[in-house]
Formats: C-alpha cells, structure tokens, sequence
C-alpha cells in the first residue's frame, strides 16, 4: 500500500511512484492506484526469495523520496472503502462489470508459487491441498482493523474479496480436461477474460506451471513473508511425498472446508478448526503445531527450517493480533503510521 506521507491515508499514486522505480520485472501495477505489486523471481529455497523481496522493497523505499510511505497489511486501517482504480486493458473488464465492488477491492495479498512437477502429481496436490488453506489463512491473517474500527475479524480481506465472483475455496478438479472445460465455459459465457480471472485462493498457474496460493494477507515483515513462504512450500512438498507414496484421501464436501475458512477469518489463530470428516474440533493452535512438526523435516531437507521456525512464533501472536494491539494503544491512524514505520525499520534494520 501507498500511505500520503503525513496523513498516512492511502496515496493513488501508483503510477507515479513505478515510473521512478527500474523496468526489470519486479514492480507492477495492481488494480488499485495506491498499490504497487513486488514480484520476485523462481528461487528453490525461501531465504533466497525473502532476501529478493528485501531488496526490492528497499528500491521501493529508495525510488518514493517524500512522494509515499509504504506499507504492507492486509488492508488499509482507515482509508475509504473505495478507491480509484489503475486504468489498462487488464482491469478494463473488472471495472465494467463490477464497478463499486471493483473499486473495494483495495486489499493485498502474499501471493506464493510453488511447482510440484508432473501434471497428475500437481492435479493431486491441487486437491488435496484445498482442506488446509485455512491453517494458512489462520497463520498469515493481518487485516483487523478496516475504515477506523476493529472489525472483530482476525482478516477482514476475505469478505470484501467475496463481493467478486470465484472467490474462497477452489472447486476440486477431476482432471485438467474439467479445468479446460470449466475455462472454456468461463470464457464463452464472459465470466472469464482469461485465466487470471479464475480468482479462487488457490489455482493452477498455467502459465508458470505453479500452484498459486493466494490465500494469505500480506505480510508487514519480511521475516512473516518467509514463514508464511516456507510453510506453503513446506506443504505442497509434503502433499507431493504423500501422492507419491499411493496416500490419496478422498475428496470432503466443500461446505466443510469452508466452516473451517470462516473460522479462519474470524478467530485466526485463536480459533478452533472442524476435521473435514470426522467434525472433531481442535485449537487452532494446535492443530497449526501439528503442521509446523509434521512439516519441520521437509522444511530443514529445502533450507528453510529458520523461516519455518519463525512460523511457531506466528502461530502465538501472529500480524492480525499484533495490529490489533497497536490499534488498541494508537487508534487507526496511528496503526497505519505503525505500518508504515514498521515496513522501513524492517527494510533499513
């Protein structure tokens, strides 16, 4: 996010603030104009893709000279529901059809990539990958506090992101040749301009041949960016070992999964979550360390056992309790100012 330097309000002044930055492919526009979108290359272990995202961020803070102050959450603490948006062919569509739900949509996400090889092995993982979005939800929610008041919410994203179409958890997929059909359907009934308009927290990435876990909040710091990165690396590597071995589970309704969402998106880490088949409810908390150990050998074998360890850190006071404490102390504003000087400290320190 782009925060007016001393109001800290959101600043649409994205445009202005990339043509500063260096045309190298790791700053884009997003939908938003008081967004710009950091983007960093294929890496193989998560300290490599945090250390590229540090210094991206730190070209930003270089390249805005008294023009922003950025900042990263969930949402804005108290800038208006709706915004201006970025015009181009890209958005061109989204701002049609959808007008003032498009212009909410001024929510960020960590976006995190990771490819599994072999597309039956990804189908698989794909699908059995859709039950524990919401431990991930749980772990990086960071969107408390919305137009100037605690929302109750540990993210409130999720809900303003339901206003569009093709959002929460992913249909299942029985093949690629349904995915096809379901896109292909998609276009012809103009639902669809594309492939990135198949707007689900969790899709294969046909294009980076990935799948993209759209699930999480962005992260304020670099270190919560890393833990959340290495756990969906971490659990698509695990799922991958799973299918490989023949334990294939089957399919849950996706009413259930959803329960455990919601749950997600109100109590995040404090919560409790549902096993999808047999209903038993358990501490979030717990069942997060579950995860946390089951993944910590896998974790260690890809070089990010320190971002995982951080994760255990995130599963006691993750961004959204945090944020929720400040705001406490500071009022909304004040928030954003914590974000804000939150986000530089942690580039400079």
């Amino acid at each position: 996010m782009l925060l007016e330097p001393r109001t800290f309000d959101l600043l649409e002044r994205g445009p202005a603030l990339l043509e500063r930055l260096p045309a190298d492919g790791r700053f884009k526009l997003e939908m938003p104009a008081s967004q710009l979108e950091l983007v960093t290359p294929p890496r193989s272990d998560v300290p490599t893709v945090v250390a590229d995202l540090r210094r991206a961020r730190r070209t930003m803070l270089d390249a805005v000279d008294g023009l922003a102050r950025p900042a990263a959450a969930g949402v804005h603490p108290f800038g208006a529901a709706e915004g201006a948006l970025n015009p181009g062919a890209r958005y061109a569509h989204t701002a049609g059809e959808y007008g003032p739900v498009a212009r909410r949509q001024l929510v960020c996400a960590l976006q995190v990539h990771v490819a599994v090889g072999g597309a039956e092995r990804t189908l698989a993982v794909y699908n059995a990958l859709r039950e524990q979005l919401p431990l991930l939800a749980a772990l990086a929610a960071n969107a408390p506090v919305y137009e100037g008041r605690d929302t109750g919410l540990a993210s409130v994203r999720p809900k303003i992101s339901e206003l569009l179409p093709r959002q929460g958890v992913p249909p299942a997929l029985t093949g690629w040749d349904e995915l096809e059909r379901e896109l292909q359907w998609g276009a012809t009934a103009g639902a669809l301009t594309g492939t990135n308009s198949w707007w689900w927290e969790l899709r294969p990435h046909l294009e980076f041949g990935t799948l993209e876990l759209r699930v999480p909040d962005a992260q304020t710091t670099l270190a919560d960016a890393g833990a959340i990165a290495a756990v969906a690396q971490a659990l698509v590597a695990w799922l991958a070992e799973r299918h490989d071995q023949g334990d294939e589970r089957a399919e849950v309704p996706t009413w259930r999964i959803e329960e455990n969402r919601w749950a997600a998106c109100r109590h995040g880490v404090e919560g409790a979550f549902a096993d999808v088949r047999s209903g038993e409810r358990r501490p979030a908390r717990d069942c997060l360390y579950s995860l946390v150990d089951q993944l910590e050998p896998i974790a260690e074998r890809l070089g990010a056992a320190a971002p995982l360890e951080h994760a255990r850190g995130l599963v006691e006071r993750n961004g959204s309790m945090r944020q929720r404490a400040v705001a406490a102390q500071t009022g909304a504003r004040g928030l954003a100012e914590w974000l804000a000087r939150r986000f530089e400290d942690d580039v400079r320190g």
